[in-house]
C-alpha cells in the first residue's frame, strides 16, 4: 500500500498530490521554453481549483509565489512576478502585544472606567451631574449582571469613589431600582419510553 505517510511531505497540501506531482514533473523537463509552457498549465490548473478567488487582484501573483514554494524555489523559468525568497517563510511573525490596559474592577469593564476619566474632566453642572448619574446607574446594572445578586447603592457609590481616584464623591445619591431578569430555563426533553396514542384507521 502506498500510505500518504511513506511519502514526501508536501509543502502546500491543500493543492493535493496531484498537483504536488505536477510541479514535480515541470521541474523534471530539460527544455526551458517547455517547462515554462507546462509551469503555465499548472498555473491554469491551480487557478480552476479555486475560482472563487479569482476577483482578487493579486490572485495571479499568489499563485506563481505558491508554484515556487511547492518546487521548492528550485523551478528554473522566467516567473511574470517576483517570487518570494525562501527566508521570508522561514521569518517568525511579528509578536502581538499583550493588553496593557489595567481594569480595577473587570465586571465594570475598562470602557466605563474611560468614562469616568472623561466624566472627571466635565464642567460642573447639570450635564455633568446626568453623566455621573447614568454612569452609577451603568455600574449597578453591570454589577447585578455579573454577580447575580443584590447590591447596595453605597457599594456602587464607593466603587465610583475608587474609580475616579477620590474626584467624584455622591454619598447619599439614590440610584435606579434595576431588575436583572435571568434567561429563561429550557423544558426538559423527555427521553423515550413514554406511551404514544396511536390513531387506528
Amino acid at each position: 500500500m502506498d500510505y500518504n505517510s511513506n511519502r514526501t511531505k508536501m509543502p502546500l497540501p491543500e493543492y493535493g498530490r496531484n498537483i504536488q506531482n505536477m510541479v514535480d514533473h515541470v521541474m523534471s523537463i530539460e527544455d526551458r521554453n517547455e517547462r515554462i509552457k507546462a509551469a503555465q498549465t499548472v498555473i491554469d490548473v491551480m487557478g480552476n481549483l479555486n475560482p472563487h478567488l479569482r476577483d482578487i487582484a493579486d490572485f495571479k501573483h499568489k499563485l506563481w509565489d505558491h508554484l515556487a514554494i511547492m518546487a521548492d524555489f528550485k523551478l528554473d523559468i522566467d516567473y511574470p512576478y517576483d517570487p518570494p525568497s525562501p527566508a521570508l517563510l522561514e521569518s517568525k511573525p511579528n509578536q502581538i502585544p499583550y493588553n496593557q490596559n489595567y481594569v480595577k474592577y473587570k465586571h465594570y469593564g475598562l470602557t466605563l472606567q474611560m468614562m469616568i476619566k472623561e466624566a472627571i474632566n466635565f464642567e460642573d453642572g447639570e450635564k455633568k451631574e446626568l453623566l455621573i448619574s447614568l454612569l452609577a446607574n451603568h455600574m449597578k446594572k453591570s454589577y447585578l449582571l455579573w454577580n447575580k445578586d443584590s447590591v447596595a447603592d453605597e457599594k456602587i457609590i464607593d466603587d465610583l469613589r475608587n474609580l475616579s481616584l477620590g474626584k467624584i464623591n455622591k454619598d447619599g445619591m439614590q440610584l435606579a431600582e434595576i431588575k436583572v431578569s435571568q434567561p429563561r430555563s429550557r423544558p426538559k426533553k423527555h427521553s423515550g419510553g413514554g406511551h404514544r396514542n396511536y390513531k387506528r384507521n
